[in-house]
């Protein structure tokens, strides 16, 4: 019997499994009404039903006639269709029989568990009794008798209605061998089951902590336990000392290491999402057992300790191994030659996070506490991000792994083992042989073998073998006795692994199938991550776990790899518009397909585009928004990341992210929510432009951007840092033409609210002005009728608005200009030729067209067609075309007569060093020319009669406060001076020629020797 005990084991475990799989489908099966077996919910079949049931597992089938008639009806369609349930159930007893038999630690141990998870998941199907029952009645109908296993399957399913209960009673044979078994883990549990702060002072997981030791192998005594899993630990203990309580009052170890497995969890696993809430459950049976107060006790106090205290444990050993994993990935990113020497601080990290991410997945989804927060981890995507980098490395690097460790296993091992094995004083021949066979073996290995593949399956099993021979009493070869024999061949088994099994390993250590149990865990963790900017770019982490679903299926339930489609279906419709033309069409996709159209529906379409918006930091509350710099760095990392799908499945991330920002472009994305467009466009116009007319801000001409200026309250941002050439050109490479010609549209908006204004002010002084634009050449009546007009200041002012915004507009147009002639130089090459050229008597329908190609290039423009649409639209009621036109010719002399008013303003001083004014009234050049420009195409004059005009009267007012003697009127008359050859500067239409008729150039040379004579005085 002892010769085929590791076969033994090696099969029941595996067929524990699936025992546990074909169970687990029949409860979910069971509790789904769509799923569920007719006949279980069929109306006219359900007093029979609870007939059976209540008689179970004694039915007198010949004396119940009328209350089981209805089944003779269906008992052939009973028989076909429950026989699947029914000798599942026939399986699970059959397993029963075998299991309680054998003494092996780890396997024992596994062993034991499967099979109370089974029988305790087996207990959790209510219609149990009613499957059985119906189908044995339907059986004994057809064939005139009974199952022949319904007998014992009936009182086996009496008997186990509390399964732990009647399980403590069948292991009291074995409980010296279980407790033995779960005593040799009193080293190997604590020593798992540590903090985050004892990690990290040993300094757990790190290559870089000792350099000179980096090149050396990792080597343990225990070197399968130190990737054990946790989890799986914990139910050994719980389980197992459920199971053998006696040993909890006889000795202290055991009931120490038993509290502390209480201590660290609320529940376990018993089979994927089914839970076992530990505390409870261990209280209820010991409460019913004389002497045991000491025990709940003991089981009340964990309870606390668990629900207070886990729950920051767990917190803080992720936040640990995250920092650890990213370091760990990166040093074997840049150095993979690692990865042959350090596999086991690999395989160790895969394992701690593994055990990490699925205890949080339990306890969030079975949270016993009022506070949530130890059980929300917002950086979990960053953590399983790190968990695939290593898995990825190990895939990509496995030849150089391999070939280190057939090295090793021939060169040192082999050497080091036959030394052992020819120091033994005693070796029995059995155990003789297979020493040999492991020593040659290794012995015969070489990394020149490239045809060959390697399988070391084979002396694993003899290896296996071999503990079950040396593990007995009155064995000749004392295991216990030969301790390094044993350390070495573990890690012989270890280094076998690395060679030839580093996908089973990687499925050990690492497997995260359980998140197709927990959807919407899954899902909720999933939107958490797109939502936060830093954890956006861990993203890709989610779709990738979906290529670790298919390691949970098993053979003995092949039916289940069809199911899992509408596992990865609830995963996939996070997003309600995803969804499968037709059940064959997602029948026939594989995993990667999924995954596949997870990325492209959920992820790089709606995701991308919130996460874009996210980046910006908007704040409504306080007008904070990035800087457009900071989001273009942004946006341009989070797409190189998200280009990293392309290693994993088949799409075209460049067009999916030229869809993403071309509707950034617009006012609102297709869900109707604002994007970056209408973010900056807002924050622009309410937040920076509106300080500049509040006087906080002016427009510098020579650093091309608004700057602040020293004011009592300080602004919370630098204008500079958002209007410098750099920043514009970043909003520009964001906004695109698009969305710079929303962005233009929306200031030219604001502009006709000011021109509407004006034009109410020119009607409200119409007669004035008509006397005023006929009269330039009469100075005392000129002065007389001046001092007639009404809010002069409020006219300058709404200019100088208008100015200020046309020249954010220009700021904004130079770096889209900039920004496409980098990306299509001969395209805006070819448009500046075409407006380069249009001859002065084209058709102005056929040179607005022209214009307006120019302006979405960027391209300054005479004429400007945003402003021109901007005043066409404004509609004034009872007003003819000529009254219009008049209105319009009335504004610029409005504007020319009250210019000479900006001399007595203490801020008009002009500073050579901005080359402007601080109260923005070098605006007013931009401001005039182009409203001019704007009002005459429309109304079909003469722009250059008008600013003709426009130059002889205000040449005129402005000679006028040169005769003036108060010098409070005349304080900045050279600063004004100077607006005049500004504006001249700034129009297509107007020549120094026609100034200097109207205006002593000597005048303009005095002006500007004047105003930078004082500003060297001043910064004197």
């Amino acid at each position: 019997m002892m010769q085929k005990l590791a076969e033994k084991f090696t099969i029941l475990n595996d067929r524990g499994i699936g025992m546990l799989t074909r169970i687990y489908n029949i409860k979910k099966a069971c509790g789904d009404p769509k799923a569920k077996p007719s006949y279980l919910i069929d109306k006219n079949l359900e007093s029979a039903v609870k007939f059976i049931v209540r008689k179970f597992p004694a039915v007198e089938t010949r004396n119940n006639n009328q209350q089981l008639a209805q089944l003779q009806k269906e008992k052939s369609e009973i028989l076909k269709n429950l026989a699947l349930y029914y000798f599942t159930f026939v399986d699970v007893m059959e397993f029963k029989v075998c299991t309680v038999n054998f003494d092996l630690t780890k396997n024992y141990l596994d062993l034991v568990v499967t099979y109370t998870n089974l029988m305790m998941l087996l207990s959790r199907i209510e219609e149990r009794k009613a499957i059985i029952g119906l189908y044995n009645y339907a059986h004994e109908m057809t064939h005139g008798s009974s199952d022949r296993e319904y007998p014992r399957l009936g009182q086996m399913i009496v008997d186990y209605e509390n399964p732990l209960k009647k399980m403590m009673e069948e292991f009291v044979p074995h409980g010296k061998s279980l407790s033995d078994a779960l005593l040799s883990l009193q080293m190997v549990y604590p020593r798992r089951n540590l903090s985050a702060d004892q990690w990290r002072n040993a300094q757990l997981l790190s290559l870089i902590s000792a350099p000179s030791t980096m090149l050396n192998p990792a080597q343990s005594d225990t070197m399968p336990c130190e990737y054990l899993s946790l989890d799986a630990m914990e139910k050994w203990i719980v389980f197992g000392f459920i199971l053998c309580h006696g040993v909890l009052n006889s000795d202290q170890a055991a009931l120490s290491l038993w509290k502390l497995a209480l201590q660290s969890s609320t529940c376990l696993c018993l089979f994927r999402d089914e839970v076992f809430h530990i505390h409870k459950a261990a209280e209820d049976l010991f409460i019913n057992i004389r002497g045991y107060n000491k025990r709940v006790n003991d089981i009340k106090e964990c309870k606390e300790q668990a629900l207070s205290h886990a729950g920051l444990m767990h917190r803080e050993r992720r936040k640990f191994l995250r920092s650890a994993l990213k370091e760990l990935a990166t040093v074997l990113s840049d150095q993979p030659g690692l990865l042959g020497p350090k596999a086991l601080f690999v395989f160790m990290a895969l394992s701690f996070a593994r055990d990490e991410i699925i205890w949080l997945l339990r306890h969030a989804d079975n949270i016993q506490k009022k506070s949530t927060d130890d059980f929300i981890d917002k950086h979990i995507a960053e953590l399983i991000f790190y968990m695939e980098e290593l898995r990825a490395h190990v895939r990509k690097y496995g030849p150089v792994m391999q070939r280190y460790y057939v090295q090793y296993l021939s060169g040192f091992d082999a050497v080091v083992l036959n030394e052992l094995v020819q120091n033994l004083s005693v070796c029995p021949e059995d155990e003789s042989i297979i020493m040999s066979s492991f020593v040659n073996t290794m012995t015969s290995l070489s990394v020149k073998q490239d045809g060959d593949v390697f399988d070391f399956r084979g002396m694993r099993l003899d290896w296996f073998r071999l503990q079950a021979y040396t593990s007995v009493s009155k064995a000749s070869l004392g295991i216990a006795d030969h301790r390094e024999l044993g350390k070495m061949m573990n890690t012989i088994i270890f280094h076998t692994k690395m060679v030839d099994s580093l996908v089973e390993m990687l499925v050990e250590t690492s497997d995260l199938s359980i998140f197709c149990f927990y959807s919407r865990a899954f899902e909720k963790m999933f939107q958490q991550c797109l939502e936060l900017p830093s954890q956006s770019r861990h993203s890709i982490s989610f779709p990738l776990l979906c290529t670790h679903f298919m390691s949970c299926t098993h053979e003995l339930c092949p039916e289940e790899a069809y199911g899992f489609k509408s596992c990865i279906k609830k995963i996939i419709t996070v997003d309600p518009g995803l969804h499968f033309d037709s059940e064959r069409d997602l029948a026939s996709k594989t995993v990667g397909d999924h995954c596949s159209r997870l990325i492209d529906r959920l992820i790089l379409f709606r995701s991308i585009s919130r996460s874009i918006v996210g980046m910006t930091m908007y704040n409504q509350a306080t007008q904070e928004i990035a800087k457009p710099s900071e989001l273009l760095t942004s946006v341009r990392a989070y797409m190189t990341v998200l280009q990293s799908i392309e290693n994993y499945v088949q799409i075209d991330i460049t067009r999916v992210f030229n869809n993403v920002l071309l509707q950034q472009t617009q006012h609102l994305d297709s869900h109707g929510e604002p994007t970056i467009t209408s973010l900056y466009t807002n924050w622009y116009l309410e937040t920076l432009l509106r300080q500049v007319s509040n006087g906080h801000i002016a427009y510098f001409p020579a650093m091309k951007a608004f700057v602040n200026l020293p004011t009592e309250n300080e602004l919370t941002f630098n204008a500079e840092e958002y209007s410098d050439i750099s920043e514009m050109r970043s909003l520009s490479e964001l906004l695109g033409p698009y969305g710079m010609k929303f962005l233009s549209e929306s200031l030219m908006w604001h502009i006709s609210s000011q021109v509407a204004e004006l034009k109410k002010l020119v009607v409200d002084n119409v007669e004035i002005l008509t006397q005023m634009r006929t009269s330039f050449d009469k100075p005392e009546h000129m002065a007389s009728l001046f001092k007639k007009l009404s809010s002069v200041d409020s006219v300058l002012k709404r200019m100088t608005i208008i100015g200020v915004i046309l020249s954010f507009r220009s700021l904004a147009q130079e770096a889209l200009r900039d920004v496409l002639s980098c990306h299509i130089p001969f395209l805006v090459s070819s448009v500046e030729d075409f407006k380069d050229h249009i001859p002065r008597e084209t058709d102005m329908k056929v040179a607005m067209n022209v214009y307006e190609l120019s302006s979405a290039a960027g391209l300054p423009c005479e004429i400007d067609p945003a402003l021109v649409v901007a005043l066409s639209s404004q509609k004034s009621e009872n007003i003819s075309p000529e009254e219009e036109y008049k209105i319009a010719c009335l504004l610029m002399v409005f504007v020319a007569v009250s210019m000479p008013t900006l001399a007595s303003n203490v801020m008009s001083q002009y500073s050579p060093a901005i080359q402007g004014h601080c109260n923005n009234i070098h605006c007013l050049a931009k401001a005039i020319n182009q409203i001019a420009a704007a009002l005459f195409t429309i109304h079909k004059g003469s722009i250059e009669d008008r600013l003709k005009e426009f130059l002889a009267l205000a040449s005129s007012s402005l000679l006028k406060i040169g005769q003036e003697t108060d010098k409070t009127t005349t304080r900045n008359r050279e600063s004004v001076y100077l607006l005049l050859d500004m504006i001249v500067q700034e129009s297509p239409f107007l020549t120094m020629d026609l100034l200097e008729s109207c205006f002593p150039y000597v005048l303009l040379r005095n002006a500007y020797h004047a105003v930078y004579k004082q500003s060297v005085s001043s910064s004197a």
